[in-house]
């Protein structure tokens, strides 16, 4: 089964028919909110707004854990995460898309394991390849089918936040080898590697990064919501579409 979890600007799915919403219970405590159970173009989805249904939840308290268990619980075996960044990399402008192959986890102080209990067996995932290959191709190939353009390959920087980042520390996740800066990317990616899920990632630029572009003296954070609510439609058009890659690979 497909789950979406949504970011800024997706606290809903478009022409997502509901079936249920139901509420979850986890061992790591309440997920973001309650599952919307719904048929998107014949699939059965399951939807997440990351950041609570009224994004009242910063990114530094999302309780990935609890989301990414409860979805696994549900049977949910592929999870296409939805998140807004800042273009780092000069082509990365405002309203592109971008399905990322890589992270740098910038995180600290969030629970980012399962593997919490020194009484319980744990494992080394692999972290090679962050992200799911087959879910991207998928995503990539579903982006070209809807007539949506989105860019194949980047580096995610993943912050802690809430705050946004200085100019010096661009510079630096720039030289680190980052196209891009998020705070969500983790540990929701290792997280779903923890249990066996295929994870990817629908990356919205909203912004340029501080110090790029005309973000020279501050960012707008009016200018970045309408970014990311007009980008929604489009993300919406590749999500719908990736159902119908799935409908075929069943089929």
């Amino acid at each position: 089964m497909l789950a979406i979890i949504g970011g800024r600007g997706l606290t809903e799915l478009a022409n997502l028919e509901i079936t249920h919403r139901q509420v979850m219970r986890t061992p790591f405590g309440e997920p973001s909110g309650a599952f919307l159970f719904g048929i998107l173009n014949q699939q059965e989805v399951i939807f997440l707004a990351r950041h609570g249904y009224g994004y009242t939840i910063p990114p530094h308290l999302v309780n990935y854990r609890a989301n990414l268990w409860a979805l696994s619980e549900q049977g949910v075996d592929q999870v296409i995460a939805v998140s807004t960044v800042g273009g780092i990399r000069a082509d990365l402008l405002p309203g592109t898309l971008v399905v990322p192959d890589q992270i740098i986890d910038y995180t600290h102080g969030r629970e980012d394991t399962f593997f919490s209990m020194r009484d319980s067996s744990y494992k080394n995932i692999d972290f090679t390849l962050p992200y799911a290959r087959r879910l991207r191709s998928r995503i990539i190939s579903s982006a070209a089918q809807a007539q949506q353009i989105c860019l194949d390959g980047g580096v995610y920087a993943a912050t802690s936040g809430p705050r946004l980042d200085s100019i010096a520390e661009i510079n630096r996740y720039q030289r680190d080898g980052a196209d891009m800066v998020g705070m969500t990317g983790m540990p929701e990616t290792s997280l779903a590697r923890e249990l066996d899920m295929d994870y990817a990632s629908i990356a919205v630029v909203v912004n340029y990064a501080a110090g790029r572009g005309d973000n020279q003296s501050g960012i707008s954070m009016e200018v970045v919501n309408t970014t990311a609510r007009l980008a929604m439609g489009r993300v919406c058009a590749i999500l719908e579409r990736v159902c119908v890659e799935e409908a075929c690979d069943v089929s």
